[in-house]
């Protein structure tokens, strides 16, 4: 039984899943939108959420958590400098998920992953 189960395995090993989430945060970060799968995207929108609250805090503490999650720096200072900013007077729902229909190889439901 799952009960009070939080996250998704996706059928990845738990240092397989944490790196392809850090990647694909650092990329909707870097890019601000990305195409990937329903279950991803839902993972991926509440870690990229908390780096954007990260970056709203500012301080140094919340600057090296952020380091230590996003896999490059200029990205980290983007989200401090640009992106936080521009959420200033938003106090959640950085991200929109927009659904683009089934995957042609093998159906898997797609999503586009953007920043708001």
């Amino acid at each position: 039984m799952r009960h009070r189960m939080s996250g998704r395995k996706l059928s990845r090993t738990a240092d397989h899943r944490i790196a392809m989430y850090r990647n694909q945060v650092t990329d909707l970060l870097r890019y601000g939108k990305i195409v990937t799968t329903e279950p991803k995207a839902k993972e991926v929108r509440s870690l990229a959420e908390k780096m954007i609250t990260l970056g709203k805090t500012g301080d140094l503490s919340s600057r090296r958590r952020a380091l230590a999650f996003i896999t490059r720096k200029d990205v980290v200072k983007k989200v401090f400098d640009e992106v936080a900013p521009r959420y200033s007077m938003r106090v959640g729902g950085y991200t929109r998920m927009s659904k683009l229909g089934p995957r042609n190889g093998d159906g898997a439901s797609m999503v586009q992953l953007e920043l708001v």
